[in-house]
């Protein structure tokens, strides 16, 4: 089987179960960028020198091929079933972000973006999570989407922001601080 079918030199794709949608499409854009959000993630395990964090990345990735199919999936063919996102999948995410922000100092101001380029990368793929959601709640307002999928996305922007905490902490990089300034 070849890499490549000629079928969307037309700028169409195809939905899994059937039926053809422009690539510039909202469906298309939201999973697209649920790609681009794992490959950042998958950046973010590959230089995580933690491994108990790089298994739940590599958990999370999982996670994230089973949002990229459900959006993938033509809602207008009922019998094609594809992978299943559980409450539990949230909830593993909710007790990891609990986990995690119970060893780290409270928090009363914005922190700044960086102090290691591990930190840093986490913070990109908090970003690109957060447009995902917003693409996919920008999808909700035409067609449905699952709602466990709009909480998935909505809890890993945390985990991703309280990871990036974590990952300040163990490499002992300085947690700078957003100071703004009076008008």
């Amino acid at each position: 089987m070849k890499i490549y079918t000629k079928t969307g030199d037309d700028g169409t794709t195809m939905l899994f179960g059937g039926g053809r949608v422009p690539k510039s499409h909202i469906r298309i854009e939201t999973y697209g960028t649920i790609d681009e959000l794992n490959s950042h993630i998958g950046l973010v395990r590959d230089v995580c020198q933690n491994p108990q964090h790089s298994r739940f990345l590599e958990e999370v990735q999982n996670n994230l091929f089973v949002l990229g199919a459900k959006l993938a999936t033509n809602p207008q063919k009922s019998k094609v079933k594809p992978p299943t996102l559980y409450p539990a999948d949230v909830e593993t995410l909710e007790q990891e972000i609990d986990r995690l922000d119970a060893t780290l100092p409270a928090l009363t101001n914005f922190v700044l973006p960086g102090g290691h380029s591990s930190v840093s990368f986490c913070h990109i793929a908090r970003c690109v999570c957060r447009r995902a959601e917003r693409l996919a709640v920008l999808l909700n307002a035409h067609e449905p989407v699952d709602a466990l999928l709009l909480q998935y996305l909505n809890r890993l922007s945390d985990y991703l922001f309280v990871l990036s905490r974590k990952l300040s902490a163990e490499l002992n990089a300085t947690e700078l601080i957003w100071n703004p300034r009076n008008a």
